[in-house]
């Protein structure tokens, strides 16, 4: 009994030394896909109510921000002005939600009644998986064949295609427009995945327009690189708050010498400069994407793509913007942590994650894992890694300027119900300056204030009253204002 006891006391005080450590600044994001079919087979009711069931257990392990997908091949799960509705979520293409469901719309409101982010997440140039056998009549590929190609049963928007780059950012724009996202969110499929023997068909193309260039593989990389700084340029314009992120396939190239230094990694894999054409460092240094997020889903220890190699790398050499790790879960847990054999390796990967000075958070691949719990991983997040509250990491080369501090902040008692802290939102004259969420600290009698420590941070909430938790007189709380970028107003204090 003694030893139970001491073990639980020695458990508690670990926990609270770690949510000491924990930063008040983390992205944690979590992808909920449609490739995997969960969708296929469920009414529209039973859809809603598993992707309900797993916001709320995310919301509970701390996860901020949602990346769903929403185009996975030149089709759509919300209300699209120009492309068919997803097979992944009704089992036919171009077949509607028969009860009229915009899962988008659905998914933005439920995201930020939980005061999470919702970004939507675009594949920009599969127009058809290898899986899919039929294309709606108004598919973009159906209507227009001499826009797409096909290699290894995909149908891919050729990014050669100037008309390409342009749909493509008329459908972001129509998404912006429509649907009041946090962010655009593109995953690694840029060209496709190479096939050992099979070329890519664009050769025609270069030869008849190769715009100066002297080499196939920098006219590839250079299409990508004007659909990125297109699409960046076009969500500046219409709605200037809105990130615009990529999560790339978690090697940038392989070093030629087998070491790590700025032009690769000490890595054997796909690479995506020369194998997916696609330049991350590149769009880093221009500033053409806010956040980044590679997909390191190897383990550590793995000979071709070591994590703890890969994690230095990206944060060496690409920690201009934002950087997040794409974090495997199922992989993770089944991997053993080299310097410990009873453990397997999450608490080694957030050790380095949370190490490195360029990384400012992490993303789970993917929701459902999360949620299934394997090796106790979302246990951990909640107990340890997400015991308290974050807020988004700033990005000031979007915005940096804070909103007005919360008005009229009180703290009234009621015989009823307790005592509830209530404010008012300041004035504002942009949507840029407007508060759209509030933070509340706890600080009890004597201690300092101190709102750089996320463990004083009780709630973030977007409402305009919180019901205080039992507290001694003289206890005092902090309300501070949020704008769409998280830059945070000067605090409010009121005493109990």
């Amino acid at each position: 009994m003694k030893k139970t006891v001491f073990t639980l006391l020695l458990w508690c005080s670990f926990c609270v030394l770690f949510a000491a450590g924990n930063p008040k600044r983390e992205f944690r994001g979590a992808w909920i896909q449609c490739v995997n079919g969960q969708y296929l087979n469920k009414s529209m009711a039973q859809i809603r109510q598993m992707l309900s069931s797993q916001l709320d257990t995310l919301q509970q392990c701390g996860i901020n921000a949602i990346l769903f997908q929403v185009r996975a091949e030149g089709d759509a799960l919300y209300k699209s002005s120009y492309e068919p509705w997803s097979r992944y979520l009704t089992g036919v293409q171009g077949m509607a939600p028969a009860d009229g469901w915009d899962p988008l719309a659905w998914m933005v409101e439920e995201c930020h009644k939980r005061e999470m982010e919702c970004h939507a997440w675009i594949n920009p140039y599969r127009a058809k998986t290898k899986y899919t056998t039929a294309l709606a009549q108004d598919h973009p590929a159906v209507r227009h064949p001499e826009r797409v190609f096909e290699y290894d049963g995909l149908y891919i928007f050729n990014p050669a295609l100037e008309e390409n780059r342009l749909y493509t950012c008329m459908v972001v724009e129509d998404i912006l427009n429509h649907y009041d996202v946090d962010g655009i969110h593109m995953d690694d499929y840029f060209y496709p995945y190479p096939v050992n023997g099979l070329p890519l068909p664009d050769h025609p193309y270069y030869n008849a327009n190769p715009r100066g260039f002297s080499n196939i593989e920098d006219w590839r990389r250079d299409n990508v690189n004007l659909l990125i700084r297109d699409l960046h340029r076009l969500v500046r314009s219409v709605k200037p708050w809105v990130k615009f992120g990529v999560s790339p396939f978690g090697i940038y190239r392989n070093s030629p010498t087998g070491e790590n230094c700025r032009e690769g990694s000490a890595t054997r894999g796909t690479q995506n400069y020369d194998d997916l054409y696609a330049d991350i460092v590149y769009w880093v240094n221009q500033g053409w994407v806010d956040y980044n997020i590679p997909q390191i889903y190897w383990n550590i220890g793995t000979k071709v793509a070591d994590y703890e190699v890969l994690i230095h790398w990206w944060n060496d050499y690409c920690g201009g913007r934002p950087l997040f790790i794409g974090q495997d879960i199922e992989r993770t847990v089944q991997g053993v942590d080299p310097n410990n054999p009873n453990s397997h390796q999450m608490p080694a990967k957030y050790s380095l994650q949370r190490a490195l000075p360029n990384v400012q958070g992490s993303c789970q691949w993917y929701a459902a894992a999360c949620v299934n719990n394997p090796g106790n991983y979302r246990t951990l997040l909640k107990q340890q890694y997400h015991s308290t509250p974050a807020l988004q990491p700033l990005m000031p080369y979007i915005d940096k300027k804070a909103p007005g501090k919360p008005k009229n902040v009180k703290a009234r008692s009621y015989a009823m119900t307790g005592a509830v802290l209530t404010w008012e939102a300041p004035r504002a004259k942009k949507e840029m300056d407007r508060a759209r969420q509030y933070v509340i600290y706890k600080f009890e009698k004597g201690e300092k204030v101190k709102l750089d420590n996320s463990a004083n941070i009780v709630a973030i909430t977007s409402g305009f009253s919180y019901s205080l938790p039992a507290s001694k007189k003289g206890t005092t709380f902090v309300v501070t204002a949020l704008d769409r970028l998280h830059n945070e107003s000067k605090p409010v204090k009121v005493k109990l």
